[in-house]
């Protein structure tokens, strides 16, 4: 009996002792010492590093400067490039897009008399994808029903031009002359294609002032010409901000060629055939094709792009 108690107590001690060091190794930071585990936060912050940026001088769109030396427009101004900057991913999809889309829209832009900068305007409004907003509004360019119809754009169950984008770049540059020349300033007429050139004459009127950066606007309208700005830097300058991309790491404008059609078509996907193509990559050039048919009763013309050869692999 002496024995077993004996026996019970020296269990018991070494229970304590082996509680007690595992405690203090968890204290410790584990398995591994205080050292250690500095060691690893170290090498982490070595490797990605999260900073402050630097504002660029002299920043303008469309010619217009950007008053920095007013502290309201320096702190929107530096919120837009932090945000921009440090949404990585979104930037870096922006960036590959652009190379494949921009080549469609600036010449069309040029061809119009609007500046270059504009194409950065379709970057924020869509992220150059075939969104549909809440609102309904639609591709690129983001065109509302009524305003599409309004600029002559067919828009139905069966086709839909807001989707097209070189049409819809020519409407939205139609916009914007005309509200270049009712408010006399490109970052004006940029504004107003978000909050609308009666909302937008409707401030100026009521605020007593002349231009955007003197506005006080809602934080959709507020930040909208800011965010231009900021993709504008960014994506003109990728490199001053983190971005390492290639040429090869874009992704590719692919050339097409215009096939006219004037009659009914009964199956695109028997029409994709007939040039090397299937219906799928016939809708990512035409996706204004809402429907895998086209009426045509009126025998209206349209053009249809086909990618050139040698771009996609061929159909088997």
């Amino acid at each position: 009996m002496k024995f077993l108690k004996r026996a019970l107590v020296v269990v018991g001690l070494i229970t304590v002792c082996a509680v007690s060091i595992n405690a203090v190794q968890q204290e410790g930071g584990g398995s591994g010492s205080s050292s250690e585990k500095d060691k690893v936060d170290k090498s982490v912050a070595d490797g990605y590093r999260i900073v402050s940026l630097p504002m660029p001088e002299n920043l303008d769109f469309a010619g217009e400067s950007v008053p920095l030396e007013d502290p309201d427009i320096y702190e929107r101004m530096d919120r837009e490039l932090l945000v921009n900057t440090y949404w990585q991913s979104n930037a870096l999809l922006l960036m590959k897009r652009a190379n494949k889309y921009f080549p469609i829209i600036e010449p069309i832009l040029k061809e119009n008399g609007i500046p270059e900068d504009f194409k950065y305007l379709a970057v924020i409004e869509s992220g150059l994808t075939q969104a549909v907003s809440p609102a309904r509004a639609v591709g690129f360019w983001q065109i509302m029903e009524g305003t599409g119809k309004e600029y002559g754009m067919e828009i139905n169950d069966n086709v839909d031009e807001r989707y097209h984008i070189e049409k819809s770049t020519r409407v939205a540059s139609d916009y914007l002359k005309k509200a270049k020349e009712r408010f006399g300033s490109w970052t004006l007429a940029a504004a107003s294609y978000n909050a609308g050139q009666y909302g937008v004459d409707k401030q100026l009127e009521r605020q007593k002032v002349s231009n955007y950066y003197d506005l006080l606007l809602g934080e959709e309208t507020g930040r909208y010409v800011f965010r231009i700005l900021a993709l504008k830097e960014i994506m003109s300058h990728p490199r001053k901000y983190g971005f390492d991309l290639e040429e090869n790491d874009l992704y590719g404008y692919i050339p097409t060629k215009k096939v006219k059609v004037d009659t009914v078509v009964k199956d695109f996907p028997d029409f994709a055939k007939d040039f090397g193509i299937n219906y799928k990559i016939l809708k990512i050039h035409n996706p204004w094709l809402r429907d895998d048919h086209l009426k045509n009763a009126s025998r209206k013309t349209y053009f249809i792009d086909i990618p050139e050869k040698g771009y996609y692999p061929e159909m088997k």
